[in-house]
C-alpha cells in the first residue's frame, strides 16, 4: 500500500511538473484577429471605394495622391490593432489643417468606413472595434 501512495505521488508530481513547463501561447492581437496584413488591406481599399463613390465628401480627396493615402491608411490601422507597421504620416491635425471638415462630414466617412466593413464581412463586434480605435482623431480631424 506505501508503495502505491509513492508511486501516485510520483505521477501527480510528474503531471503537475509537466504543466509548469508549459507556455501559454501570446495574446492575440486585434491585428491577428481581423486577419493581419491582408485585411487590413482589403477593409483600406473597401473604405476607399466607398469614399470614392461618396459625392458627399470627394471633395476632400479631390487633390490627394490615392496611391500615398492608401498606404498611409494601412500604416495607421495597422498600427492601431497592433500590428508590426509604424505610421510615418503626419498627425490629423496637421493633416486635416485647413479643410474645415464639419461633423456631418466627419460622420459620413464613418459611415463609408461602416460599409467597408460590411463589404468584406467584417463581424459587427469588430466593426466597433475599429470604430471605437479611431474615433478619438475626431477632434483632431473636424473644424481644422
Amino acid at each position: 500500500m506505501k508503495r502505491l501512495g509513492i508511486v501516485l505521488l510520483a505521477a501527480t508530481l510528474a503531471g503537475c511538473s509537466g504543466t509548469a513547463t508549459r507556455v501559454a501561447p501570446p495574446p492575440t492581437t486585434f491585428y491577428q484577429e481581423l486577419g493581419g496584413q491582408p485585411a487590413i488591406e482589403a477593409l483600406v481599399d473597401a473604405l476607399l471605394k466607398e469614399v470614392h463613390g461618396d459625392q458627399r465628401i470627394i471633395r476632400f480627396f479631390a487633390d490627394t495622391d490615392l496611391v500615398d493615402l492608401r498606404r498611409l491608411i494601412v500604416e495607421q490601422l495597422c498600427n492601431a490593432t497592433g500590428g508590426p507597421c509604424e505610421y510615418t504620416g503626419r498627425s490629423m491635425e496637421e493633416a486635416h489643417s485647413g479643410m474645415d471638415i464639419s461633423e456631418a462630414e466627419f460622420g459620413y466617412f464613418v459611415e463609408d468606413l461602416q460599409r467597408a466593413m460590411n463589404t468584406i464581412r467584417l463581424p459587427a463586434d469588430k466593426q466597433q472595434r475599429v470604430i471605437a480605435l479611431l474615433a478619438p482623431m475626431k477632434p483632431e480631424v473636424v473644424g481644422q
